[in-house]
């Protein structure tokens, strides 16, 4: 079965280069003008979509529904899955680096590499392990239940770290956590082997 992984559109938030976790914020216009270009596109590299699955933020439920909207898609599950979400990045949620210069938690944060995650939210390792646990359930219940086939596809409409956590976790091209940053709206395609379950032949889509 076909994999493909897809950040959300851009947010008022990421323009600003903040750490946009918890906050349940909406799309740009002219992200949604991006997206509403790109959907035809995306929608062709994903072929025969077997379900649509995203986490409960705004940003990933309206980047889906303009890429994949219900009245093309009316009779594909939909799943919406809580441990897909973004970090809590804690005391710096909706933060810049601007606003944090001359922060003493955030200065021993980068003193520390992040090593001791956000103060007041998650480590990154607990992240990471939270999306993938969820992730893995996700597939487990999408096998059981979805028609497989190698021209299926699972769609997930995400965050950016989302897809950072699974790729890491389960590419078999071994790649760091950081080396699988892409850029919203774009994503990455890849085929998932139900017998070891590694994503093989990840490649990233960019926008345009």
């Amino acid at each position: 079965m076909k994999l493909f992984m897809i950040r959300h559109g851009t947010t008022a938030g990421n323009l600003e280069k903040r750490y946009v976790g918890r906050t349940d914020e909406g799309l740009t216009e002219q992200a949604v003008s991006d997206l509403k270009e790109e959907a035809l596109k995306l929608r062709e590299i994903s072929g025969n979509v077997a379900a649509i699955i995203t986490s409960p933020m705004k940003r990933c439920l309206e980047t889906a529904e303009i890429l994949f909207p219900e009245k093309l898609y009316e009779h594909v599950p939909r799943i919406q899955k809580a441990g897909l979400s973004e970090c809590d990045f804690g005391t710096f949620e909706y933060k810049n680096y601007l606003e944090l210069s001359g922060d003493a938690e955030y200065q021993h944060f980068i003193d520390t590499l992040g090593r001791e995650g956000f103060p007041g939210g998650e480590t990154t390792e607990a992240f990471k392990a939270r999306t993938v646990e969820a992730f893995q359930e996700v597939w487990k219940e999408i096998s059981s239940q979805a028609e497989q086939g190698a021209d299926r596809t699972l769609v997930f409409v995400v965050h950016g770290g989302t897809i950072m956590a699974v790729m890491e976790a389960f590419s078999e091209e071994k790649k760091s956590y950081y080396d699988w940053q892409i850029g919203n709206g774009e994503g990455v395609l890849g085929k998932m082997d139900a017998s070891d379950g590694q994503i093989r032949n990840a490649r990233i889509i960019k926008a345009k």
